[in-house]
């Protein structure tokens, strides 16, 4: 009996030893959060300032005029109808009279759906010469962040008249040198980078659509 007792005071004190000694052991720290490094460019100014953007706003430039030029060549062709229509209308009998008026009716409605498919045109153009540009820019900033370790890059221009993407940041974390240096791309003048950029589809006929009096 007195062995037992023996025994079972051994076994508490063992494990009030262990108990105490856990006890004594400083918690365990949590595991250290990787470092966010952020930064940002400007899409739009990255690409007015890349060499291709000259050849693109040529080529837009060009078709922009042609069609400016069938846009003046139909409002002359309506123009003169009209003015051959009001002037012999009088001596027109009712049928001929409703044949002309439908003719110019129709050639009206040719005109406004010419100048709606025109700024398509243009946009779908623009679009067709700016995508690989703008593909060639995000592989290079992806570059960049993973050269420079960076875990996100912002846009810093949501686009024409809307509010930035980011309101206030660092100059330091300003990649836009890094990606021109990395596409070997000689970085603009002070000068360059005051001028607004401008979408070259956004231009519109100097001639409004004739309207049938």
């Amino acid at each position: 009996m007195k062995n037992k007792l023996i025994a079972l005071a051994v076994t508490l004190l063992l494990g009030g030893s262990q108990v105490w000694a856990q006890a004594q052991q400083p918690a365990t720290t949590a595991a250290p959060t990787a470092s966010v490094k952020i930064g940002y460019t400007n899409m739009e100014y990255i690409l007015q300032n890349m060499p291709e953007s000259k050849d693109i706003q040529n080529q837009i430039t060009i078709q922009r005029t042609q069609l400016e030029k069938n846009y003046q060549e139909m409002s002359k062709e309506f123009q003169d109808k009209l003015a051959s229509y009001e002037k012999g209308q009088a001596q027109m009998s009712d049928l001929i009279k409703a044949d002309k008026e439908k003719e110019l009716q129709g050639l009206q409605q040719r005109i406004q759906e010419f100048q709606a498919n025109s700024s398509t045109q243009l946009q779908t153009k623009y679009n067709q010469l700016v995508n690989p540009v703008m593909q060639k820019i995000q592989k290079n900033i992806d570059a960049v962040a993973k050269e420079s370790g960076f875990t996100f890059i912002f846009n810093l221009d949501a686009g024409s008249g809307t509010i930035p993407v980011l309101l206030y940041a660092p100059e330091e974390n300003d990649v836009t040198e890094l990606v021109f240096k990395k596409m070997g791309v000689a970085l603009p003048s002070k000068q360059a980078a005051a001028q607004p950029a401008a979408n070259p589809t956004t231009a519109k006929p100097t001639t409004p659509a004739p309207k049938k009096n």
